[in-house]
């Protein structure tokens, strides 16, 4: 990744930050599944600079990073976000500054109570029919190692354009985000929403530069 554009959100009083990130990255999710490429990939990834802040812990920024700045100039934010102008400032694209590290930044999933409680429930009833032990003692023993629900990762509300496309009803979800240090530069692939994306027989993550 040689070149980036930055987009810095511009929240109000009527205008919270977490509803303008749900506003701005689902348009970037748009704008990236529209320039896909033959594979199904973007060519350009995001990444977060101000990661981990105070209060919403994405920050205010956002950058989109490409090989090339044709890639940027092509995918042309400025249209994809022009309803958003008085909210959003985008600068204009630079090169990446030779003092920078290397960070990966992808999807997690992650379980809410709800799920978490399921998934005991069918965990429990197929250890019991396969032991023949007590549903309840079954319950017990697997509730000393529940996991936990509460998680600290921030996350956005996106719309999955899968369930558009298939013109089915789409509610917004949670993507949570990590981070992920890199000691060097990894070349792979980034989903359509310019997160890192593990492929099969690969367990290298993109990376994108951090400043």
């Amino acid at each position: 990744m040689n070149y980036y554009q930055e987009v810095t959100l511009l929240p109000d009083s009527t205008v919270p930050l977490d509803f303008l990130w749900q506003k701005v990255y689902q348009q970037i999710h748009i704008a990236l599944a529209d320039n896909k490429t033959s594979q199904g990939h973007s060519a350009i990834a995001v990444a977060f600079p101000e990661y981990g802040s105070v209060g919403f812990r994405l920050g205010r920024k956002i950058r989109l990073h490409a090989t090339t700045q044709s890639e940027l100039e092509q995918l042309n934010l400025q249209k994809w976000l022009a309803r958003l102008m008085d909210y959003a400032h985008i600068k204009s694209i630079q090169a990446i500054p030779e003092q920078h590290v290397q960070v990966s930044y992808i999807r997690k999933h992650v379980k809410g109570l709800s799920r978490i409680e399921a998934d005991m429930q069918q965990k429990a009833r197929l250890w019991s029919e396969k032991s023949g032990q007590p549903l309840e003692q079954c319950l017990k023993t697997l509730s000393e190692s529940k996991p936990k629900a509460n998680n600290r990762l921030p996350f956005i509300w996106v719309e999955s354009l899968h369930a558009r496309d298939k013109q089915v009803e789409s509610r917004p979800f949670p993507l949570f985000i990590e981070r992920i240090e890199a000691t060097q530069k990894q070349i792979g692939v980034f989903s359509c929403y310019g997160l890192s994306q593990a492929t099969s027989g690969s367990v290298c993550l993109a990376t994108v530069p951090h400043f």
